[in-house]
């Protein structure tokens, strides 16, 4: 066996080291899928784990890196051959189980999904888990039985990645989309998205009636607590509500009114432990309705090397857009 490239997070008597070392394909972790890492990402979570910050890493030693994209090296699991292209997002990965920061990883097939054809793997890594749980989103509500026709969909925590690939994503589906906004001067990106037209952040972000006027046929939440309240407490007879994230809290202060008499649906939306059918369905709808040319605009790419200070600008807010990790140099 050889060696590869990996930064390591080790733990010892003086705390935690994190360093770009070779590493012994010994060492890989159980897995039935070895792949040749092209590229990971560098999710807030990730800066957590390399800086210490947040108790994220539950195993020493280990390799970050939540995201990957790469090419099957090896398998013994049917669903996958050597050459075929893959990506992973969650799992525990670079928690509990090395993950993308290394230009080897060994996995389990079942966490593994097909490249979509429509993307190179840098652009998959541009969308990345937020775009992924976006999707997951969408298809939520389209699986649900939210049409078109039942009215606009609201979209809070744009110009997030959650939002924005929500917002593109519902707009290629037909529906009218309805996007928050804190600074005027992102509502011509979201305009380029698909957004019709805008709210202001604001006016969902205060606590507000546990019940309000109508308004929304669906809601896609990514920011939880007063947001998602108000949310909630606005969305019209039967509508849908989904929720996958916790920007402003993980607080939900509100009632059962909304739901025993509007008849308002609220759907969990999970992207870490999700099963393999649905996260593949996720990807095949990024590859058929998302244009790879708005992820331009958003993504930056880092070395390996680079990725352990980035990490700490992540932290301290020094970092806008996505940054894609090329492993290989």
């Amino acid at each position: 066996m050889g060696t590869f490239s990996a930064i390591l997070i080790e733990k010892g008597e003086a705390g935690q080291s994190v360093s770009l070392k070779q590493v012994d394909e010994s060492q890989l972790p159980e897995g039935d899928v070895t792949i040749d890492v092209q590229y990971s990402t560098m999710n807030y979570k990730d800066g957590l784990a390399i800086t210490g910050d947040g108790p994220v890493v539950r195993r020493w030693p280990m390799v970050p890196g939540i995201d990957l994209v790469g090419t099957v090296s090896e398998s013994s699991n049917p669903q996958f051959k050597a050459g075929d292209s893959v990506l992973l997002n969650g799992w525990g990965v670079g928690e509990v189980h090395w993950g993308g920061f290394a230009t080897k990883a060994r996995l389990k097939g079942e966490w593994l999904v097909k490249l979509p054809s429509a993307f190179t793997g840098l652009q998959a890594m541009g969308i990345g888990t937020a775009g992924y749980t976006a999707s997951l989103s969408v298809e939520a509500l389209v699986n649900f039985g939210v049409k078109p026709s039942d009215g606009e969909v609201l979209v809070t925590g744009t110009p997030g990645g959650v939002g924005s690939v929500a917002v593109a994503l519902l707009k290629k589906a037909g529906f009218t989309v309805v996007a928050s906004y804190g600074d005027e001067s992102e509502q011509e990106y979201l305009k380029t998205l698909g957004a019709d037209s805008f709210i202001q952040r604001g006016e969902l972000s205060e606590p507000g009636k546990p019940f309000q006027k109508e308004r929304w046929g669906a809601v896609v939440d990514s920011v939880g607590s007063h947001t998602l309240a108000n949310a909630i407490a606005q969305t019209k007879y039967r509508g849908t509500v989904t929720a996958c994230g916790l920007a402003q809290g993980s607080d939900l202060k509100s009632t059962v009114m909304p739901f025993i008499l509007r008849n308002v649906s609220l759907l969990g939306i999970d992207s870490v432990m999700c099963p393999q059918k649905p996260r593949q369905a996720a990807w095949d709808r990024l590859g058929r309705d998302l244009d790879p040319a708005l992820l331009n605009t958003i993504a930056h790419e880092i070395s390996l090397a680079e990725a352990i200070p980035a990490a700490r600008d992540l932290i301290d807010g020094k970092i806008r857009g996505r940054l894609i990790v090329d492993v290989r140099r």
